[in-house]
């Protein structure tokens, strides 16, 4: 099965669920990872329910927050 994990090729051998794909790909911090799958955004309570597909594009999005001066 290919994706394409963060603008990157990533070959896979059976569907996985989001949980599963930050573990295989390594995602840092997976506690604070936002998931968009196809352009959409994947809810943290729907990682385990939600497959990923061949041919599927994932990005791992991380917000950082900053302080006024």
């Amino acid at each position: 099965m290919k994706l394409t994990v963060n603008g990157e090729p990533l070959e896979i051998e059976k569907p996985i669920n989001v949980k599963e794909l930050l573990v295989v790909a390594k995602a840092e911090q997976p506690e604070y990872v936002t998931v968009e799958l196809n352009g959409e955004f994947v809810d943290h309570s729907g990682f385990e329910s939600t497959l990923v597909k061949d041919g599927d594009t994932v990005e791992f999005l991380y917000f950082m927050g900053g302080g006024a001066r």
